[in-house]
């Protein structure tokens, strides 16, 4: 029986949340950086470790995600997913009782060489459980379910940290909560019957994807826009209050989230179509941050970027998809989350080059960001063609 026949709720929840997870290494332990910083004053190299105990995750995705692809594609996408959900667990309990900053970055590290392949498998199992209409409605639903994620757990995080900088980490005894339903509710997929995929049978598509991945990059270093530069611009034009500066991430999550819901209801539209209108939105939004001279022109402009991020990731995880067969969706969603979670990283570092460590440019920085976004939009039209479909039948 084809698996794709038989998946249904309970599998997309556990997928989604899933999904999820990754996004703790990278909002959970944020609210507790000051705190951190504090307690190991008297480390050396403490003014650079702490941060990076927040970004090393996503690194190590950037890194290992493609590993972890091939490993889905090799060993099987959830005997790999059970093992890394009980690492995830493991290593992000480990700060709890950790005392040395060193080996809570190595902890941290081992975070993210869990949630690559936990991101890999969840977004293969999609592809493998689910078809046409439904796989692009949760592939839409997996962003809206990450950008809730990212705000409900930047709260708990905070809320956890008002006792103790330990006990934010707590929240990774998930991993270990989820596993038994994981256990019993998902399987290994077989290949389907048939199937239609659009490149020659048995070849990595490495012509169709590459260009894919070099936006899913672009996309990554738009993700991060807004919520590592908006602060900085609001101070920029002395707004330095909290509760503003919270205003303005909110707008712009409420924007993603209005972004991928409205996904499912355009997903018909040429997928090129839907990534230009991605680029479009999101090169239009930071541009206008850019250009604002108050807190309400920020606001909106942060609302317009969210929505064409919104569009902007499902749309390109969609594609992806459609350009492989199923031997070849862990490699395939694995380079996509390591493209992703790279652009992530990149996205400040890209920010400070362009200003060149004055903060007066910011403004101008993110006009130029945003202008090449919209000039990516007209060339998604041409670079991304409509894929040849073609039948191919395996043995279940």
């Amino acid at each position: 029986m084809n698996v794709k026949q038989t998946a249904g709720a309970g599998q997309a929840l556990l997928l989604l949340l899933g999904s999820c997870l990754p996004v703790l290494g990278g909002v959970l332990v944020a609210p507790v950086l000051p705190s951190m910083q504090a307690h190991f004053a008297a480390t050396p190299g403490a003014s650079v470790l702490v941060p990076i105990a927040l970004t090393v995750p996503a690194l190590m995705i950037a890194l290992t995600a493609p590993l972890a692809g091939w490993l889905a594609d090799r060993i099987g996408r959830r005997k790999l997913l059970l093992v890394c959900m009980a690492l995830y667990s493991c290593f992000g309990l480990m700060p709890l009782w950790l005392d040395s900053l060193s080996w809570i970055v190595a902890s941290r590290a081992g975070i993210g060489l869990a949630e690559a392949a936990i991101l890999t498998c969840c977004t293969a199992l999609i592809g493998d459980y689910f078809e046409s209409d439904r796989r692009i409605r949760l592939f839409a639903l997996q962003m809206v379910a990450t950008s809730l994620s990212a705000a409900i757990f930047m709260g708990v995080g905070g809320a956890l940290g008002e006792g103790s900088w330990r006990t934010p980490f707590t929240v990774y005894v998930v991993g270990i909560l989820c596993l038994p339903f994981m256990a019993r509710m998902l399987w290994e997929p077989s290949s389907p019957t048939q199937e239609v995929v659009h490149s020659e049978p048995g070849v990595f598509p490495w012509r169709a994807l590459t260009p894919l991945y070099g936006l899913s990059l672009f996309a990554g270093v738009s993700l991060f826009i807004v919520p590592v530069q908006a602060g900085y611009l609001l101070q920029f034009l002395h707004i330095d209050s909290p509760q503003q500066i919270g205003l303005t991430m909110g707008a712009n999550q409420i924007g993603v989230l209005v972004g991928a819901l409205s996904f499912r209801l355009i997903a018909k539209l040429p997928g090129r179509v839907l990534l230009a209108l991605g680029f479009l939105g999101a090169g239009v939004g930071g541009a206008l941050m850019g250009w604002s001279n108050s807190h309400s022109l920020v606001v909106g402009a942060v609302l317009i970027n969210g929505l064409g991020i919104g569009l902007l990731l499902p749309a390109l995880v969609t594609q992806v998809m459609h350009q492989v067969e199923f031997s070849q969706r862990g490699r395939a969603s694995g380079l996509f989350a390591a493209a992703v979670f790279a652009g992530e990283f990149a996205s400040p570092l890209f920010v400070l080059a362009l200003t060149a460590g004055v903060s007066t440019a910011l403004p101008q920085a993110l006009i130029l960001v945003g202008i090449t976004q919209v000039a990516l939009a007209p060339i998604t039209l041409l670079m991304i063609r409509a894929p040849q479909r073609i039948q191919v039948a395996e043995a279940q």
